[in-house]
């Protein structure tokens, strides 16, 4: 059982959830990367639950979605030579922000599939109790997972952005590429057209990949094993919601959102995760 202080547990998780490696954690912590792992995977166990039991029950008005590539072990590519496709390789994190308040409703770490889509859509079903208004890309999957599971209670719509090839000249080798078109349409319902828009989960997708260091890309951070990818999701989230302030806000989420009426401080979120683990182990 892991036996560091609820200060010494708070110093590594804050150092975690601010993008720092496992390694460099160790580093700035004298504190062993085995120990750092496994308390990773413990507290990320108990924010899965206490995000699951927490978020329930909402009125979200607009939601956008989107997906957020990486891979684990080896890219896909190598991981199909080798027949390991299945535990290696792209993973995607589908996530699902409520516009206004900025709250991440719903999450889920898997394949780029209809299997995982629909996964997403039915945790994403269940916790929202309004019909809202959902915005995705044009990745058909989408569809067939909204029809299902919020039949035609429901106003949705996509949006397709174009960029211009890489090809094209004057495009350094990292540059973004240059949006060129934008094109928006209603797939079900009535959705309002000055909403329409998938700008906010994009901008969350920023902040994984600053938060969490195994999202950075061209660096050895990438996760090694799946579950630890899930892990550092589950911690980002719980501490994007309850602790980190969000700069247009002035506050978190959860708090703009009704959940609790103050900023979480790491100690709170570990001790509500703690309370979480008990209360699963007693029953």
């Amino acid at each position: 059982m892991n036996q560091l202080s609820i200060d010494r547990q708070a110093t590594v998780i804050s150092a975690l959830v601010e993008g720092n490696s496992i390694r460099s954690t160790e580093r700035m912590t004298s504190i062993h990367r085995d120990t750092i792992m496994r308390l990773m995977v413990r507290v990320a166990d108990g924010c899965d639950r206490f995000l699951d039991e927490t978020m329930h029950g909402l009125t979200c008005d607009r939601l956008q979605l989107d997906e957020i590539w990486c891979f684990v072990g080896m890219k896909q590519k190598t991981a199909q030579r080798l027949g390991k496709a299945e535990e290696y390789g792209d993973l995607y994190t589908y996530v699902g922000i409520n516009a206004q308040t900025k709250l991440a409703v719903a999450y889920h770490v898997g394949k780029r599939d209809a299997e995982n889509t629909h996964l997403f859509i039915h945790d994403l079903r269940r916790r929202v109790v309004n019909r809202p208004q959902i915005t995705t890309d044009a990745y058909q999957a989408y569809f067939g997972a909204i029809v299902r599971f919020f039949g035609q209670n429901v106003d949705y719509a996509h949006e397709q952005k174009v960029f211009a090839s890489e090809l094209n000249t004057g495009r350094g080798r990292y540059s973004p590429p240059v949006l060129t078109s934008c094109d928006k349409q209603a797939v079900i319902g009535d959705p309002d057209p000055a909403f329409i828009s998938t700008s906010f989960v994009e901008r969350q997708n920023l902040t994984m990949r600053m938060s969490m260091r195994r999202f950075t890309r061209l660096t050895n951070g990438f996760s090694k094993k799946r579950e630890n990818l899930v892990a550092a999701v589950c911690l980002h989230f719980a501490h994007y919601n309850f602790c980190r302030t969000h700069k247009t806000l002035k506050t978190t989420p959860a708090v703009a959102h009704g959940i609790t009426d103050h900023v979480w401080s790491i100690e709170e979120l570990l001790t509500a995760v703690a309370g979480m683990q008990q209360l699963s182990h007693s029953n």
